[in-house]
């Protein structure tokens, strides 16, 4: 019904089309999610789900809001909905120079401009100073969101295609927003045909 809250969506996987083995889909959460993040998880569920399981709460944002931080008061955990998220950032994976950083930001910051305000190089090599400075022409800001790809905007064909032969995480940082908690990965490695790194 109309101002429903969407809380979580479960794909439903039949035993039968598992080779007889009972299997539930992983649970989507989606409490808080912005119209984008809710449309992604839908639109990220492999073509072969038929059925969706989803949880609702009939009631106002603030009162769900209330429900959740009362059903957690006992725990140190509790926090208030403050408008922001947290984007996590490991430098360097694998290296010895590798560190993981936390940058709180207001829900549906650009990832690209949130990492570039803090300090961190998104692009590798000359890159770094002849990029097209967000506007999605040079397609060398790749980042591997590692988590929470639910809690960002959808790619668009163009994205699609520039990243078309590396993973499903990867991502043009400069095009990608987000609207919950992510960990996000610099320099991932690339394809070779990706000239543009």
């Amino acid at each position: 019904m109309v101002d429903d809250q969407i809380c979580e969506v479960r794909a439903v996987v039949y035993a039968e089309e598992e080779g007889g083995d009972d299997q539930e889909g992983e649970p989507v959460p989606l409490i808080g999610a912005a119209f984008d993040a809710v449309m992604n998880a839908f639109a990220s569920l492999d073509m072969t789900i038929k059925e969706v399981e989803m949880v609702f709460f009939r009631g106002t944002k603030q009162e769900l809001i209330n429900l959740c931080n009362s059903s957690n008061s006992d725990s140190d955990q509790e926090q208030e909905d403050d408008g922001m998220i947290t984007i996590t950032v490991i430098s360097s994976r694998g290296t010895s120079s590798e560190s993981t950083q936390y940058l709180r930001a207001p829900i549906g910051s650009n990832v690209r401009n949130t990492l570039v305000s803090a300090g961190i190089n998104v692009y590798q090599s000359v890159t770094r100073w002849t990029n097209c400075d967000g506007k999605q022409l040079c397609g060398t800001c790749i980042v591997n969101v590692q988590e929470g790809r639910g809690s960002t905007n959808r790619k668009t064909l163009d994205e699609e295609s520039t990243l078309r032969e590396n993973p499903e995480g990867y991502r043009l940082s400069c095009v990608t927003f987000a609207y919950g908690d992510v960990t996000v990965e610099t320099f991932p490695p690339v394809k070779a045909s990706q000239w543009t790194r």
